[in-house]
């Protein structure tokens, strides 16, 4: 075979391969909105208001404006609420199979959030702040990302908190809290079991934010698309 014709024909398939792998990636449903008070959008090119019933997409990320809140089913099941001028991504989605994830990373860049776990394997999740890693088994979490400041609240489950130099502290108990801060460069650390703040007063101030929904009830009509493994994309 012509050695010319062999190398353009593979850059050609490439080419293919690639376009309705990058489409298939931007569109694959992972989750849904299921609670939207004022201005939320998604952000890419554009800001892109999100109603309630709208699909939570893969690698994208959403945020809230001032006085704004939402909550998002996804597909396992996880219930991800966000207070006030927060921003979130997902940065990573696998899917296991219809209603369970092999892989997700959540990114809690600024603000207030309540995750609690889905049907996953609980190692699936992998939540980060800018200044936090987090691992959780059977968990409800509050969580406030700040300049310099994270803050991590278990309410029920246990979970693993590190820094990114890879101090951790273990939460086992409701209450029990990581502190953790950036001063001068140096990050440091801290657990207390009496929190300095906690998800409740946004839970209040917007009705069904913290409610819990199974994704087969928030959606009944809307199944995620699980055809791709992770693999056939380069992840």
């Amino acid at each position: 075979m012509n050695l010319r014709f062999l190398f353009f024909s593979t850059l050609l398939s490439a080419a293919f391969c690639a376009a309705p792998c990058a489409q298939a990636q931007a569109q694959t449903r992972v989750g849904e909105a299921v609670v939207i008070q004022n201005e939320v959008v998604r952000v890419a090119a554009t800001a892109t208001p999100i109603s309630v019933g709208d699909s939570m997409l893969r690698d994208e990320i959403v945020r809230t404006g001032a006085d704004s809140a939402a909550r998002f089913v996804m597909a396992d099941s996880t219930n991800l609420s966000l207070g006030p001028s927060a921003t979130l991504k997902l940065d990573r989605t696998v899917f296991n199979d219809e209603h369970s994830y092999r892989d997700v990373a959540i990114r809690m860049t600024t603000g207030a959030f309540r995750f609690v776990t889905g049907h996953s394997e609980k190692t699936a999740y992998k939540i980060t702040t800018p200044l936090a890693t987090i691992g959780v088994r059977g968990t409800t979490l509050d969580i406030l990302s700040r300049r310099g400041r994270s803050i991590v609240v278990l309410q029920d489950g246990a979970a693993r908190v590190c820094t990114l130099s890879f101090q951790c502290v273990q939460l086992t108990q409701p209450g029990d809290t990581a502190i953790i801060t950036s001063t001068g460069g140096k990050v440091g650390i801290a657990k207390s079991n009496t929190p300095p703040w906690t998800f409740a007063a946004t839970c209040a101030a917007s009705a069904g934010l913290c409610s819990i929904n199974q994704y087969a009830d928030a959606s009944p009509a809307i199944t995620p698309a699980v055809h791709d493994d992770g693999m056939l994309c380069g992840r």
